[in-house]
Order: structure tokens, then sequence, then C-alpha cells
């Protein structure tokens, strides 16, 4: 028997909010919940699949335009699974592009704190300043290989390659 969960069961299960839930309902993200006599939607275990993928979509930064593009295609039943992988494939590259750009970022991380961990090894424990004033900057490290992404992290930053301070 199938068991049909209210709107506050499926945000509970889900982690969505119930104006959540409406709202992804009225966008066409899901398909019209049926609704109990008294008017209360009624969720089914397919429902709480749907909506599993949806989140890792949103998870892994797909826009809800995209999301309302691949639930429209899947409306359409298997003639558009050609559609639906092609759109997959092309947001899974995305991903992996972003995990790429991560890695390198953690990596660079990395080196920093591992940098500062040397310098505080070699400093003396009492409080102080370098030697000659000098300061305990960073040191010369390799260039950083530009990535396609710089662009846009200048633009997220309020940046741009002819506004730099």
């Amino acid at each position: 028997m199938e068991v049909h969960l209210t709107i506050a069961e499926v945000a509970r299960r889900t982690g969505l909010t119930a104006d959540t839930l409406r709202y992804y309902e009225r966008i066409g993200l899901i398909a019209a919940v049926p609704r109990a006599p008294g008017g209360q939607r009624r969720y089914a275990s397919a429902d709480l699949d749907w909506l599993a993928f949806l989140l890792r979509l949103r998870e892994t930064g797909m826009p809800i335009q995209g999301m309302q593009a691949f639930a429209r295609l899947r409306s359409q039943g298997d003639a558009s699974v050609g559609e639906r992988r092609e759109m997959l494939e092309q947001h899974l590259a995305e991903v992996q592009a972003k995990v790429a750009a991560l890695q390198q970022s953690m990596q660079a991380l990395s080196l920093k704190i591992a940098h500062y961990r040397a310098i505080d090894k070699k400093r003396p424990s009492s409080p102080g300043t370098a030697p000659e004033g000098k300061t305990s900057d960073d040191p010369p490290t390799s260039k950083p290989q530009r990535q396609r992404q710089q662009p846009a992290l200048r633009a997220r930053v309020g940046q741009t390659s002819g506004n730099r301070r």
C-alpha cells in the first residue's frame, strides 16, 4: 500500500520548507500533487524520489531555470531521455570543473598553511617583530596557472581587469 505524506512530513524528510514545496509545485518543478478530500496535499514516495533528485541538482549548482527545463523534459517521458542525458552530462562537466578549481584552491591553502606553520616554528615563543623590521610575509611562489574561471571570480568580488585596486 502506497503511503501518502502531508506537506509537513515531506518538509521534515527533505529539509525543504512547506513554502518551498508549494513554490516548486507552482513553477512546475514538481507535478501537481494530489489532494486529500480536505484539500491537503498528499505526496507519494515517487514524489520524494523526485524531490531528492531536485535537491541534488540544486546542491550541485544547477539554476532553477535549468531544473525547470529538466522537469519539462522529464514530463515528456522516454521521448526526451537523450536530451535529459545531454543536459546532465553538461551539468556534470560543469560540476567537475568546479571541483577541480576547488581542489586547486585547497592545495594553495594547504601550502599557505604549511608555510605559516614553518614560520611559527622558527619564531621565538615570546611575541615580537621579525628581525630588522621585516615581516614574515609570503615568499614568492610559483605563478598559478591562469584558469578560465578567474574573470568570473573577479566579477564576484567586484573587480574586473580594468577595475583593479
